[in-house]
């Protein structure tokens, strides 16, 4: 059992929640998630690791509910528990001084992103976030996002919010006038996809996490089998990130319409 410390609602539909799970803060790095089970009879959900405070002993976790189980932990409140919270998984992010790294996350995609811009930051690479969505409400984790980046870009669709376009407009303006080392993009399928076409375009190296895809988490399911460099992979075990160039991107769309 896990206790929830906190909660905060970035919208109707997105909470932040700080948990208590001491060892897991203590051993996770930047690219890892977790399995959290909401009660006894509930499923499995695999949920990124957005921060950890080692000596609070806690993580914190951004969820959004799009379905029973996401919208079931995002009604507890704080002081419940959550049942189960196993962790963390994957393998971590390759964190190390490239250079100019350039940060690029959409909607709830920012919550795995900023721990990956800090780690980024902390290695010593000049790092640019260009934070995305369709809507002024649904930019999330801005004022953390700032305390580590260099710079911030955000573009929002309907233009409510710091400049009108795709996240793809930000990034390709920080490539056209600075070079750029590294591209990492986390958030829905269809925005890494033209991300990484855009930095293939560029020959920029790119890196996605494809956690959108996960189901069961330990690679029994099969749900998240994606083609990388022409041969499958489980996102679960041996991702969550790969190199975007290399992702079969129209495969994992069609593969998400199933679920």
């Amino acid at each position: 059992m896990n206790k929830i410390l906190s909660k905060e609602y970035f919208s109707e539909k997105v909470v932040k929640l700080v948990v208590e799970a001491p060892l897991i803060a203590k051993a996770r790095r930047p690219g890892h998630f977790v399995i959290v089970i909401c009660d006894e009879k509930g499923e499995r959900i695999p949920l990124t690791i957005a921060d950890a405070d080692v000596k609070k002993g806690t993580i914190t976790l951004v969820v959004q509910a799009i379905g029973a189980s996401t919208a079931q932990i995002c009604a507890k409140e704080a002081g419940e528990y959550l049942h189960d919270v196993v962790g963390p998984l994957g393998r971590a992010t390759d964190i190390r001084d490239y250079g100019t790294v350039v940060c690029c996350g959409g909607g709830v995609g920012v919550a795995p992103l900023l721990p990956i811009l800090a780690a980024m930051k902390q290695a010593g690479n000049r790092v640019v976030a260009v934070l995305a969505a369709r809507t002024r409400d649904l930019i999330i984790l801005e004022e953390e996002v700032r305390r580590h980046a260099d710079e911030v870009i955000i573009m929002t669709d309907d233009g409510s919010y710091g400049r009108k376009g795709l996240v793809t407009d930000g990034v390709e303006e920080v490539i056209k006038r600075e070079k750029v080392d590294l591209v990492c993009t986390i958030g829905p399928a269809i925005m890494m996809k033209f991300v990484s076409l855009l930095t293939k375009k560029y020959e920029v190296p790119t890196i996605c996490s494809l956690n959108t895809i996960m189901v069961d988490g330990t690679g029994m399911c099969g749900a998240c089998r994606v083609t990388v460099g022409g041969k499958m992979r489980f996102v679960c075990v041996d991702g969550p990130e790969f190199d975007a160039h290399q992702v079969d991107f129209d495969e994992m769309l069609t593969r998400l319409r199933s679920y």
